[in-house]
């Protein structure tokens, strides 16, 4: 079992004894559940505990009941109903249908967009119609829903809440906002783009203000809970680059991110995360040396991320979580052996790894295929195969 002091081993890279396959890093789509259940995997598997106790998948506490970040208790229900990405705005907008026909309804979400939904397919990503923040106006409006000291952004038990965290022996993850992909849900990716030339000073508002409620966050979570990691949500790359050049990401990210990276570092919590999707590569060396930030997923091998790349160019002081490409599973089992074996042995070996496939698991991956990629990592790691 994966507690927290073998999830800090491992994450200072030291010998790993196991191979960890971490419930956080293995969410299939909602198509992927439906077709499972198809191929003949149990009912339980509808749930988020239900999938992790068939695929023995080891925990990690995200701490979802405290709203700083895009995953939300309050919203994602067991963790396994799809939902949008909603950005930690209190209260959330309310959800109106503005128009429909056969194939699309047109409606507001959570967090303030205009979205198109595919109805055969409402759990996709919808086409964004609109965004809530267009101007200094919108957001002196939008930015009100962002206080850290609103009641409803806390479990209302905390004494309890923070016992039964507290109790259990498994490494604990604290939700905190990144300093570009909030801003892309509020203004849209183009939008932001522009604010940055066009109105630089909304652009660092609207930054300083997630680094006044990630550090108020931080702060009273600290004072009360043991934590081990601390995540930030970017997905802030495409394919081939990221989204906005190392100078911009140096000149507006830097400060804010070194400033709630010392303070939780001031407090112990050494490993600080990273979840982006899209070729990051230029951006590792910046978040590592002059950020901070040690630990990165999904290293999307598509968009040309190497875990293997990685480890010999930043040793063990980088933390590599997901990089198996999922592209190879619909080629059969034999790709999936040799993708997996040219890199988790090495990965394991040199410590500071946590594999899996580098995304969510889409429904053409089949569960025969998936369970004999747990499998294997499974014996790699010197553990007995899954039951049947």
């Amino acid at each position: 079992m994966l507690n927290r002091k073998r999830f800090l081993d491992i994450s200072r890279g030291r010998q790993q004894e196991f191979i960890p396959i971490l419930d956080w890093f293995t969410e299939p789509w909602f198509e992927t559940t439906e077709a499972w259940l198809r191929q003949g995997a149990p009912e339980e598997i509808r749930t988020t505990d239900g999938f992790s106790r068939y695929f023995q998948l080891e925990h990690i506490n995200p701490l979802k009941e405290i709203v700083a970040g895009n995953y939300r208790a309050d919203l994602a229900g067991d963790g396994m109903t799809p939902f949008y990405a909603t950005p930690p705005v209190v209260p959330v907008f309310r959800i109106r249908v503005i128009r429909e026909d056969e194939r699309h309804r047109v409606e507001t979400t959570y967090g303030g967009q205009t979205v198109e939904v595919n109805k055969n397919y409402p759990w996709r990503m919808p086409r964004y119609l609109e965004y809530p923040v267009k101007d200094r106006d919108t957001w002196k409006k939008y930015k009100k829903r962002l206080d850290p000291d609103t009641p409803a952004r806390w479990p209302v038990d905390w004494n309890t809440f923070v016992k039964k965290a507290n109790s259990e022996d498994v490494p604990t993850m604290l939700l905190l906002s990144g300093f570009f992909g909030m801003l892309r849900e509020w203004m849209g990716l183009e939008g932001l783009l522009y604010a940055f030339y066009d109105d630089p000073s909304l652009v660092e508002d609207m930054m300083d203000q997630l680094l006044y409620l990630d550090m108020n966050v931080a702060q009273r979570a600290i004072k009360d809970l043991k934590i081990e990691v601390v995540r930030f949500w970017e997905d802030m790359a495409y394919r081939t680059g990221p989204l906005i050049s190392p100078d911009l990401f140096k000149k507006y990210m830097i400060p804010r991110y070194r400033q709630i990276a010392d303070f939780l570092r001031r407090n112990g919590i050494l490993t600080l995360y990273v979840e982006s999707d899209g070729n990051i590569n230029e951006l590792i060396p910046i978040w590592l040396n002059d950020c901070g930030v040690n630990m990165h997923s999904p290293l999307e091998v598509a968009a040309g991320m190497d875990a293997v790349a990685l480890r010999k160019r930043y040793g063990k002081d980088l933390i590599l979580c997901g990089g198996i490409d999922k592209r190879v599973f619909v080629q059969g089992k034999r790709a999936i052996y040799e993708e997996t074996m040219s890199k988790v042995p090495f990965l394991v070996e040199t410590g500071g790894c946590f594999p899996n496939i580098d995304g969510s698991i889409p429904p053409e991956i089949s569960l025969e295929d998936f369970r004999y990629f747990i499998n294997l990592l499974r014996k790699i790691g010197g553990m007995e195969e899954l039951p049947r």
